[in-house]
């Protein structure tokens, strides 16, 4: 049986893009066009538990530390990290720090972090925002939040929208949203959200003066453990499935490796 080690390709092509998946063996890379999966393979062997993508460069929370660029960090085991400019990642405790490139600034503590986008940090309380220390901006129950073009919040409840405060998007108990980091500032642009077993896409109005597009449902052939979208839509179960969507309905390659918890495109 092939291993993900032999990095498997599926034919040459241009204009790939890359996905990267955090699993508890490592850090897999796969090129992607339009929605077909091509070369995949393991770049770094560790118990990856998170994945960002900050100002062009890879960071990966491990149960060891937090690499950089693939380079330690010295933060030590981490559950989370996101960030803008900076790393931002988050422990067990609940200790959450920003990298300066140098050392470890701690902001302040947030009980039982579950996502890190950007600024913004989801717990159980609500959502954080970290600047020079941490502060609580609302919501209760929030599992997941995206920050490119106009923050999301996934909650026990619904998905909610930063506007003139937090403003209801859409009603469920929604677990993990994602947008397009190229989405323009202000602007929710192509994004997607898991409620269930149920995923909603947003698609951008084609008259971008007329407003915001609309939300809609897009039938699942599987349970996602990790969400992403780009110009193509994107998800992988836990065991290691990725499926891509391009327009024309779902593919999918198996990957090899188990334990998937986070997923990035770009």
């Amino acid at each position: 049986m092939s291993t993900i080690e032999e990095k498997r390709v599926f034919g040459e092509r241009g204009g790939d893009t890359t996905v990267h998946l955090a699993t508890e063996t490592g850090v897999v890379r796969v090129s992607v066009a339009a929605d077909r999966i091509g070369t995949f393979g393991l770049e770094r062997r560790c118990v990856a538990r998170d994945l960002a993508v900050i100002d062009g460069t890879l960071a990966v929370a491990t149960d060891e530390d937090v690499l950089f660029g693939d380079e330690p960090t010295g933060f030590g085991p981490a559950l989370a990290v996101g960030g803008t400019d900076a790393p931002i990642a988050a422990d067990s405790e609940g200790r959450i720090a920003r990298y300066d490139g140098d050392e470890w600034t701690d902001l302040g503590t947030a009980e039982d972090v579950r996502a890190i986008d950007g600024d913004l940090i989801a717990t159980p309380n609500g959502v954080h925002r970290a600047g020079p220390t941490l502060q609580h901006v609302g919501l209760d129950g929030v599992n997941d939040v995206s920050t490119p073009g106009v923050p999301l919040a996934a909650t026990a409840e619904r998905l909610y929208r930063l506007g003139n405060g937090w403003m209801e998007e859409l009603e469920g108990a929604f677990e993990l949203v994602a947008t397009d980091r190229r989405s323009p500032p202000g602007e929710l642009d192509r994004a997607c959200a898991l409620a269930g077993d149920r995923l909603f896409v947003h698609e951008a109005a084609a008259d971008r003066e007329s407003g915001d597009g609309a939300w809609r449902p897009v039938d699942l052939p599987a349970t996602p453990a990790a969400i992403a979208v780009a110009d193509s839509l994107f998800f992988a179960t836990e065991d290691g499935r990725l499926f891509v969507d391009a327009g024309d309905g779902w593919r999918s390659q198996a990957l090899g490796l188990g334990g998937v918890s986070a997923m990035v495109v770009g």
